[in-house]
């Protein structure tokens, strides 16, 4: 079974939508990050935005790590600092959502990422994330365009629609095959790959935790507090392996539960924001620095030991046959 780490490698803002002033302290982190990745013989991909890609030392820092087989490089576009954009324009929550955006705009924010991670990196990058996870089909259509091979925008079970996003409810965390109309296109295979976020349920049958989540989050249910009662019973569980959504414990049993299930493989995610305190929701303090990396070396240590192999991306390409 294969194990793939995706981190959005980004700017430090959270929450705060700015054309221009994205300073990028975090990465700074990353070479502790790789050093735990080393340790383990993981191959991570970091996802780049603008602000990363055209950042001096941040390139340097992702470069070296680059240089030495270590890494992939992909692209990760925020639709608000890529250019072009108005920089006196006012930014709008439905405008940082990539899929929002005029179709023209699009392909043209991500053919300017994707050429600055060329010319930064000297490579060419063939992996792709939608910043806030929104994919649409123009989406689809630019990276067929760019040539790129694999996605994971995908958070299975969950939806974006409160925040003017996709709705990704209807996905399993399986892998599949699209095209140039999009992940919803009823043509069936295409050249890009699908590789989701993997969000799963400790319980053995997906399909059936779904329906009975969906029930639940009817305001009659709701109003009932029913799906909490159950989660703390441990009958209903929905989880993201993520270390900044998930304590260990529950990220080991959900890998175990993808595997039990005869998955190919886990997706773990995480934003660069987190090696960093008080730069998002998730990591506050030095203190919770140091958890946070505790937590996800005791997931590797794990994963490790129990067969999982670590590979990336375009790897994990390379390797499935679908």
């Amino acid at each position: 079974m294969k194990l793939i780490i995706t981190i959005d490698t980004e700017e430090d803002n959270w929450d705060r939508y700015s054309a221009t002033d994205n300073p990028v302290s975090n990465i700074e982190r990353i070479p502790d990050l790789q050093r735990l990745f080393d340790n383990y013989g993981v191959n991570p991909t970091y996802l780049v935005s603008y602000p990363v890609a055209t950042n001096p030392l941040s390139v340097a820092i992702l470069k070296k790590i680059l240089e030495q087989g270590k890494c992939e490089i992909g692209m990760h576009c925020h639709p608000w600092n890529t250019p072009p954009f108005d920089e006196k324009a006012v930014i709008i929550e439905r405008d940082t959502m990539l899929c929002n955006l005029p179709d023209g705009l699009i392909h043209e924010k991500m053919t300017v990422l994707h050429e600055t991670i060329c010319k930064s990196f000297g490579i060419v990058p063939f992996s792709f994330r939608a910043g806030r996870w929104g994919f649409g089909p123009a989406v689809a259509k630019s990276l067929c365009l760019l040539g790129y091979r694999v996605d994971s925008s995908v958070t299975p079970f969950v939806s974006w629609e409160k925040y003017q996003g996709p709705d990704f409810t209807a996905f399993k965390p399986d892998l599949f095959k699209f095209n140039s109309r999009g992940m919803e296109s009823k043509e069936g295979a295409g050249p890009l790959l699908e590789v989701p976020v993997t969000i799963g349920f400790l319980q053995p049958d997906f399909e059936l935790s779904l329906r009975r989540l969906r029930s639940l989050n009817s305001h009659w249910f709701k109003r009932l507090h029913v799906a909490g009662i159950l989660e703390r019973l441990r009958l209903l569980n929905m989880i993201w392996l993520s270390p900044e959504l998930t304590k260990t414990s529950d990220m080991i049993k959900l890998a175990k539960r993808m595997k039990k299930n005869n998955y190919p493989f886990i997706n773990l995610t995480f934003h660069s924001t987190s090696l960093k305190g008080n730069l998002g929701p998730f990591v506050k303090t030095f203190s919770d620095e140091r958890i946070f990396l505790q937590k996800i070396e005791a997931f590797l240590k794990f994963a490790i030991a129990d067969g999982f192999e670590s590979i990336s991306l375009v790897e994990l390409e390379e390797h499935i046959s679908i």
